[in-house]
């Protein structure tokens, strides 16, 4: 794998042969200090794909708008989730791993699913198989039990639950 922290198509499929193949080891071997640039180019690259497929699924009157809100939700979702769990693992175990190694777990699980997400009703299957990738990501990138992954990813999903269920009485 590079170690350059430069985002390359050529690092892209790589890392998705890698993820889809063999997600432990590579969880397992990816540098502490890769940067940002590596998993959100991997995560920009798997939205742009997953909002112009969704496009395609449907006939929406507006589809640059709804384009656009399927990308900036599938890398909104992905920082918020990565930005919940980084808070619970830290409220939770006391447990310190930087960042940039917890969000890119985060990226290359929600990037690599993100490529099937568009498929209708594919979301039964590529939700709970990212939140497994994510799992194993925790366990073999970060060295969690599989408990404490378990318990960091449950307290992470509660909140954004609780949160986005508080707030949408105000958009509705």
């Amino acid at each position: 794998m590079q170690q350059t922290g430069k985002f390359t198509f050529q690092f892209y499929f790589q890392t998705l042969t890698r993820v889809l193949g063999e997600p432990g080891k590579f969880f397992s071997e990816f540098p502490e200090n890769a940067g940002f640039k590596q998993p959100t180019g991997f995560l920009i690259v798997s939205s742009i794909f997953f909002a112009a497929t969704s496009l395609l699924t449907n006939g929406y009157p507006r589809p640059f708008m709804t384009g656009g809100i399927f990308f900036i939700n599938a890398v909104g979702m992905t920082f918020i989730a990565s930005g919940f769990g980084f808070i619970a693992m830290t409220m939770i175990m006391g447990k310190r791993v930087s960042f940039v190694k917890f969000f890119s777990i985060y990226a290359f699980s929600s990037g690599v699913t993100l490529l099937a997400s568009w498929v209708p009703f594919f979301i039964f299957l590529t939700e709970p198989w990212k939140w497994w990738l994510i799992g194993t990501g925790l366990t073999k990138g970060c060295e969690f039990g599989w408990g404490q992954a378990i318990l960091v990813i449950g307290a992470s999903l509660g909140v954004m639950i609780l949160l986005f269920r508080s707030i949408l009485p105000i958009i509705f």
